[in-house]
């Protein structure tokens, strides 16, 4: 079984990534024994995600299983769709085996995502710039917080504003955040509270303020908002990009996620 950390950053992660099942009237969860289906309502990979959600068990047929599963809800909406897999949710010989199981199926390995965790922040190894940060609530931030989504992760802008410009999007657990820079606004974050664990996601930057700390700057005070609730240990998904930075402030890998795409 996963180690209670492990759990933490998943059961997190799988509560972050249903907000694009919420984000807009078309779009849906629908939760069978095993994995998750999220249907963003978008025929976008990236937020069409199948989240197997438990251990596997029973080796590889039942992960055969809980793929057909999926590819069968998504390929019925004709929709273009990504596999979520913890490494620690399959036992060693099933880790080797899985990107075969998942290329018999039609999927391909996207990217890795390393889940880490800290108790407590290190402090800053610098000086952070000043940053005003203001919870998503209004259009003009749903727009700034969907701009910079779309120019930091190169994703199409007509996609960012139908999911994080919706009003829809912001209602439920998902809280967003918009930093702005002498009046400007520069770099965004989302937090997920499950349990005693605060989540952030969505850490982006745009291109001009890069390698300055202003991610640094809003993740702190947002962690630090956390605290006011008593919550202290955080968790997140890095990319190759963010791991330098994560490590300095804290955070250690305590599993990762496969994620593959159906072509």
């Amino acid at each position: 079984m996963p180690e209670p950390e492990t759990r933490a950053v998943a059961d997190n992660l799988f509560e972050a990534l249903r907000f694009f099942g919420k984000a807009q009237q078309t779009g849906e969860i629908v939760d069978l024994p095993g994995v998750s289906l999220i249907f963003c309502g978008l025929n976008y990979a990236a937020f069409n995600a199948a989240l197997l959600t438990q251990p596997i068990e029973a080796g590889g047929a039942e992960l055969s299983r809980l793929i057909q599963a999926a590819a069968k809800q998504f390929d019925a909406r004709n929709l273009r769709w990504t596999y979520w897999v913890c490494d620690d949710f399959l036992d060693k010989s099933l880790r080797r085996e899985a990107p075969r199981i998942f290329s018999r199926h039609g999927l391909r390995p996207l990217t890795e995502a390393p889940g880490m965790y800290t108790e407590t922040l290190q402090p800053p190894d610098r000086a952070l710039p000043s940053l005003r940060i203001q919870p998503v609530a209004g259009e003009q931030t749903r727009n700034e917080f969907a701009e910079i989504m779309s120019i930091a992760f190169e994703i199409p802008h007509s996609v960012c504003a139908a999911v994080y410009g919706s009003e829809q999007a912001w209602t439920h657990e998902l809280r967003g955040y918009v930093g702005y820079a002498d009046g400007r606004a520069v770099t965004t974050a989302a937090a997920m509270i499950t349990g005693d664990a605060v989540g952030l996601y969505s850490v982006a930057t745009l291109p001009k303020y890069r390698r300055l700390g202003f991610a640094e700057a809003i993740m702190r005070q947002v962690v630090e908002q956390a605290r006011e609730t008593g919550i202290t240990r955080t968790v997140l998904q890095s990319t190759r990009s963010g791991l330098t930075l994560y490590r300095k402030m804290g955070y250690r890998t305590v599993t990762t996620f496969n994620v593959y795409i159906a072509d």
